[in-house]
C-alpha cells in the first residue's frame, strides 16, 4: 500500500485549521493508499499553534506531525520543511483554508495509480467543479503567469500557481528548491520541468476563493516576484537537483 504525505503550510489559520482537517478525514479514498498529514506552523500569532495540539490531543489515532517554526519564514520555507519531514510515496500541498477540496485527492491520485504520471497539478482554470467568482485582475494575473513560465518551461499548463501539486516523493526530494515565499510556485515548475524523462499531468480541479477580508494573502507584490522567479529559475539559476 501506498502512503500519501499531505503538506500543510500554516499561517494565522488558527480559525479554518481544523475544518481543512476536518475534511481530509472525511476523504474516502478509492484507492489503496494510506495518509499522514505535516502541518508547519509558519510561527502564527494567532493561536495556530495551540489549535493543532489541540485537534492532535482529540484524534490520538490520527499521523500527524506539527512542526513550529522558530520564525515566520513564508509558506515556500514552510513547504521545503513538509517535504524535508514527509515520509509518504507521494506528497500533496494542501493550504490551511477552505479554497481547495479534499475529496479531489483522487482526481490527483489517478494518474499515479494508472502508473503513468510523476507530477499531478491540479487546475482551476479547467472548467471541472464549483469556482466561485472573484477578482477579474487575479484571474487574468495567474494566467498571464502560467504562461510566461510556460514560454521558457516548453510545457502547456494552464494553471502553474495553483496550491494542488502532487509529487513523487522520491523526484520532489531530491530537486533543489531555494524560494521561501510564493515564488516555490514558479521555481517548482522550472525546476521539475527540467527532471529527464518527467512525466507531468493536469487534473480540473473547483476552486471555493477566498476574498482579502476572509484570510487570502497572496498579493501584487508576490506577482512581480513570479515574474522575476519564471526568469531566475529558467534562465540563470537552471540547477535541477540538490
Amino acid at each position: 500500500m501506498k502512503k500519501l504525505s499531505i503538506i500543510i503550510p500554516a499561517y494565522n489559520e488558527a480559525a479554518t485549521i481544523h475544518l481543512i482537517l476536518n475534511r481530509i478525514l472525511e476523504v474516502e479514498f478509492k484507492y489503496d493508499i494510506g495518509f499522514e498529514i505535516i502541518v508547519v506552523n509558519d510561527c502564527s500569532k494567532d493561536g495556530t499553534a495551540e489549535a493543532l495540539v489541540a485537534y492532535k490531543n482529540d484524534h490520538p489515532g490520527l499521523k500527524m506531525i506539527i512542526h513550529n517554526q522558530e520564525t515566520n519564514q513564508g509558506k515556500g520555507a514552510a513547504l521545503h520543511k513538509g517535504i524535508e519531514l514527509a515520509t509518504g510515496d507521494l506528497l500533496v500541498i494542501q493550504d490551511a483554508d477552505l479554497e481547495y477540496d479534499p475529496k479531489e485527492y483522487n482526481l490527483l491520485l489517478k494518474p499515479f495509480i494508472e502508473g503513468v504520471a510523476d507530477v499531478v497539478y491540479g487546475s482551476r482554470f479547467k472548467g471541472i467543479g464549483p469556482h466561485r467568482i472573484l477578482f477579474f485582475w487575479h484571474s487574468i494575473g495567474n494566467q498571464f503567469l502560467t504562461f510566461l513560465s510556460n514560454m521558457f518551461t516548453n510545457l502547456n499548463l494552464t494553471d502553474m500557481e495553483t496550491c494542488y501539486k502532487m509529487f513523487r516523493a522520491d523526484i520532489i526530494k531530491n530537486v533543489r528548491l531555494t524560494e521561501t515565499r510564493f515564488g516555490f510556485e514558479p521555481e517548482v515548475t522550472a525546476r521539475i520541468s527540467r527532471v529527464p524523462g518527467i512525466r507531468l499531468y493536469e487534473v480540473g480541479i473547483s476552486y471555493y476563493g477566498r476574498t482579502y477580508e476572509e484570510g487570502k494573502k497572496i498579493g501584487a507584490r508576490d506577482g512581480f516576484r513570479a515574474i522575476y522567479c519564471i526568469l531566475k529559475y529558467n534562465l540563470f539559476d537552471r540547477r535541477t537537483f540538490k
